[in-house]
């Protein structure tokens, strides 16, 4: 997941709770990162501390499972 960070790739991935997110179609995205955090990252404990609640993710495809 780490080559999904948005230099690498050309899609932009996160993990949240073990489930990976594309967040490419984000403008908040761009070039992989938004505000301090990073793609190609699990997010899970970040999340804790970010002015918005898990239901973000609804709006963004789920494109996997971290192994």
């Amino acid at each position: 997941m780490a080559l999904y960070n948005g230099q690498d790739k050309e899609f932009i991935y996160v993990a949240f709770n073990g489930d990976v997110y594309d967040v490419t179609p984000s403008r908040l995205w761009k070039n992989g990162k938004h505000y301090e955090h990073w793609a190609g990252q699990d997010l899970t404990e970040e999340l804790a501390v970010a002015p918005h609640s898990e239901k973000v993710f609804e709006k963004f495809k789920k494109v996997g499972r971290l192994g």
